[in-house]
């Protein structure tokens, strides 16, 4: 890793500003990604379930996260606030930053703004979850049009490549243009009637907001296929109907998914957890057949390694402000 840290005393800030036009391999984002979750069961990793504030008038969704990446050094610190999270005031405010440390020297390395990069690890996420519950996938479609619906086609490309058909649903038009041109020299349906598409698609991915206006239903996916949820788009039966159920993480799942919630209040069952898929000591799936369900949590050790290989590029790159602070 790059040893670019500022002087004692001083902080450098990593704005999105001074993050654009970075030259970021998403081979090697998936890589970083991949391996943080492997790290998770290679001892010295570490990512408590996140706090989580809700406004009971969902005024504002506050939530704040740290893990340690054993595989960087890194630590990090992550904090997120949402003003109107549901789109209900016409105010809509997102802010959040990740604070990172060095750990093998205790070196502060960055202060970064991630709008961007939450949904550029959580791409990978979604791509991981893919490749392993459905290798030999050919058809994707993604509900949802933001950023998040904007970095999942490029990502699940890289990840598999032999995918023939793309489509996505959505209800805003520049969203939809902005999901199409994501993949150079690919063409992206955009879908109209949700339910057949659903039913073609050997992969769903549910990258809506709270603003969604269709949900994809369990009686409407094929055999073999895989949903993976990590926004709104993709209904709770798929979860409560699926044949087999993953996970990023069980804890971090069951304090994040009130909305998957049984009638009595319980959290679903999870088969299984990604890091240990990836170390295959667990299967993506039992059965040829099955229909999938993949809650895509966000976890802060991803944020921790990707945040570091993003921090060091733009270190490297003689790019953010050094600022007085300690």
């Amino acid at each position: 890793m790059s040893q670019n840290h500022v002087p004692p005393g001083q902080l450098c800030l990593l704005p999105q500003s001074q993050q654009e036009g970075l030259d970021l391999d998403r081979r090697q984002v998936i890589a970083v990604v991949e391996q943080a979750y492997r790290a998770l069961r290679g001892g010295g990793s570490n990512n408590p379930v996140k706090t989580i504030i809700a406004d009971p008038d969902h005024r504002s969704l506050s939530y704040s996260m740290v893990a340690r990446d054993a595989g960087t050094g890194t630590v990090c610190f992550k904090a997120v606030y949402e003003f109107d999270p549901r789109r209900n005031r016409d105010s809509y405010r997102f802010h959040s930053f990740v604070f990172l440390v060095d750990d093998t020297t205790g070196a502060p390395i960055a202060l970064m703004d991630v709008v961007k990069l939450g949904p550029l690890r959580s791409s990978a996420t979604t791509a991981l979850f893919a490749r392993e519950a459905c290798p030999d996938a050919r058809s994707a479609l993604v509900v949802g049009t933001g950023v998040q619906g904007q970095a999942a086609l490029p990502m699940l490309l890289e990840a598999l490549p032999k995918l023939e058909r793309l489509q996505v649903f959505g209800s805003y038009p520049d969203g939809l243009r902005a999901v199409q041109n994501s993949v150079d020299g690919r063409e992206v349906e955009i879908v109209k009637d949700l339910r057949e598409a659903a039913g073609e698609a050997d992969i769903v991915i549910g990258a809506a907001g709270l603003s969604v206006t269709q949900e994809v239903r369990r009686d409407w996916m094929k055999p073999g296929s895989v949903a993976v949820l990590l926004g709104y788009g993709v209904h709770a039966d798929v979860c409560h109907g699926a044949d087999y159920r993953i996970a990023t993480d069980t804890a971090q799942m069951h304090a994040t998914c009130d909305d998957l919630r049984g009638e009595d209040g319980s959290p679903p069952s999870v088969d299984a957890q990604l890091p240990d898929i990836l170390l295959g000591r667990a299967p993506a799936r039992r059965h040829p057949d099955d229909v999938v369900f993949a809650y895509n949590s966000g976890m802060a050790v991803t944020d921790a390694a990707l945040g570091r290989y993003v921090a060091d590029l733009a270190l490297a790159g003689g790019r953010g402000e050094k600022v007085g602070f300690w």
